[in-house]
């Protein structure tokens, strides 16, 4: 069977994507910083012994190794998504008086967290032919006032990703934007306000399952544009 790791996975997109993978049969590696939620989520995705858990915080090294532990009691890795993401402080301040130790957090786990665990699973996803998703945003490419942290990093997570694609070929190395979604963190971004109208994260993964199932070439793909059946948007 195949087998994916997918950070951040406790709620949101990917818990959305942990239930479309585990209805396909999947074994899965996830992970969340909540041991509550994530745990939560195991239950409600059948407990089964296919599906680990791994409590922690992908900005720490070790939780990073302990992810790739946990990957290879699994035998094995055919997809890595880098889903954990830190939006940095709520409501989001503006360059100047952004404090330094929260946009070190942010790169530390929007960025330099997904080359560690590509870094320590390079083996198993070469030796599979693997595939690496990056969830990115569209803060990445435009530049919305008073997402200069969380924005920039997504930024750099683009380059990594496009870099990775064209040092490892063997690779299908994608940045994924799914768009707004209604989600804990889009409410983050946007305290007080009415998200509703944001399409819940299950939405979004017909256009993640397409990536996986049709593997077209490495790049940057929107949601959107999959879902309506376009390619890459870089």
């Amino acid at each position: 069977m195949p087998s994916a790791l997918i950070t951040g996975a406790s709620r949101g997109l990917g818990l959305a994507l942990a239930r479309a993978l585990a209805l396909r049969d999947w074994d899965l590696v996830i992970d969340a910083r909540g041991a509550a939620d994530l745990y939560g989520a195991v239950d409600e995705l059948g407990a089964s012994p296919r599906i680990g858990a791994v409590p922690g915080d992908v900005g720490d090294a070790a939780h990073r190794e302990e992810l790739a532990h946990a990957v290879r009691q699994h035998a094995g890795l055919d997809l890595l998504v880098n889903n954990a993401s830190d939006l940095g402080p709520s409501p989001q301040p503006t360059l100047d008086r952004y404090p330094m130790d929260e946009l070190e957090r942010v790169f530390r786990v929007n960025t330099f967290a997904p080359v560690g665990i590509v870094q320590l699973l390079l083996p198993e996803l070469t030796a599979s032919a693997g595939i690496v998703v990056n969830v990115t945003s569209d803060a990445a490419a435009e530049a919305y006032e008073g997402w200069g942290g969380y924005g920039s990093s997504k930024a750099a997570l683009d380059q990594v990703t496009a870099i990775l694609a064209a040092e490892q070929p063997a690779l299908s190395v994608y940045a994924f934007d799914p768009g707004d979604m209604r989600t804990d963190m889009q409410q983050k971004a946007f305290p007080g306000e009415d998200i509703s109208d944001r399409p819940p994260p299950e939405t979004v993964v017909p256009a993640l399952l397409r990536l996986i199932d049709e593997r077209p070439p490495s790049g940057r793909y929107r949601s959107d544009d999959l879902l309506a059946g376009a390619g890459k948007t870089t």
